[in-house]
């Protein structure tokens, strides 16, 4: 029976011995960057070129440069003695190097305009949210201006005012001359304007 527990403890402590010497993945460390086989390259700096090309392939100085190469490039080798002509009658490595210039221009003018329609969408969703925050702002001062003017419909004008303190002013001079002493102060008070079915 001896023998058996020393045998558990023995597992037990190799298993734990190959546990404590495996590397152990840290979680609050970034892992090691992996070895890769393929190139890496920033998407972002690699659209930004292909816009700069882009735009260059776009202009007239390019294609004032590509005509003054083409022409030197054909000149060269007509004129040219036959042991220093690269390129025979037909072209066919100026082909070449053309077809191979718009093999890469076509697709790095189509990665410009893709990044220019990102951007574009961008820019029409910031567009359309502004203008959903316009019009709100804009229904919602139509709907103070309208207010405002209701409550202004309801709120004593200046003219309003002084008439009613003039008539408050001619009641007092007339009751205190003693010539109305039946009529109050305000038109609430005056018996006579007071309609029966008030109170």
């Amino acid at each position: 029976m001896v023998p058996e527990r020393e045998t558990t403890t023995r597992e037990r402590a190799a298993s734990g011995a190959t546990a404590a010497s495996r590397a152990r993945a840290r979680l609050d460390q970034p892992r090691p960057p992996r070895r890769r086989f393929l190139p890496e390259w920033d998407p972002e700096s690699f659209g930004r070129l292909s816009e700069r090309v882009a735009r260059f392939l776009g202009t007239g100085r390019f294609i004032v440069w590509m005509t003054v190469v083409i022409i030197l490039w054909v000149v060269w080798n007509v004129s040219a003695p036959s042991s220093l002509r690269f390129d025979e009658y037909p072209f066919i490595f100026l082909t070449l190097m053309l077809s191979l210039q718009a093999s890469y221009a076509a697709p790095l003018i189509l990665l410009a305009q893709n990044r220019q329609d990102d951007r574009d969408r961008v820019n029409l969703e910031q567009d359309r949210k502004q203008n959903e925050r316009s019009i709100a702002d804009t229904e919602y001062l139509t709907r103070e201006i309208a207010a405002l003017r209701i409550g202004l419909g309801e709120v004593a004008t200046r003219d309003w005012i002084r008439s009613e303190l003039q008539d408050v002013i001619k009641d007092l001079e007339e009751r205190h001359d003693g010539h109305h002493p039946d009529r109050g102060v305000f038109p609430a008070d005056r018996s006579a304007g007071r309609d029966v079915h008030d109170r």
